[in-house]
């Protein structure tokens, strides 16, 4: 259990790592970056489109938009693309530790 864990949290780390890579990367088109950093933007906004003090629904949302927007983001970024990405991530995340 413990070590299915670590290898989550690592992939999550690698694929968060590779989004960023994503972002900055010149064959990304445009919308896909604007997606991607609204996702970012709204994860970390103190106010959402349904307040969270809303009973359930107010956390579905979080649950749903945000996946939503990077689900869509991903879907416009070539495949070659998000490849050199996460291998660039990859490398980045070995080198630190």
């Amino acid at each position: 259990m413990l070590e299915q864990l670590k290898q989550t949290s690592a992939l999550l780390r690698t694929e968060l790592k590779a989004y960023q890579h994503a972002i900055a990367h010149a064959g990304t088109p445009k919308a896909a970056k604007v997606l991607l950093g609204l996702a970012v933007g709204y994860t970390l906004l103190p106010f959402d489109i349904i307040p969270d003090f809303i009973p359930v629904i107010g956390h579905i949302d979080d649950a749903i938009i945000v996946p939503f927007l990077v689900i869509a983001a991903l879907g416009m970024i070539p495949p070659e693309v998000m490849q050199e990405c996460r291998e660039r991530a990859r490398n980045a995340l070995q080198d630190n530790t």
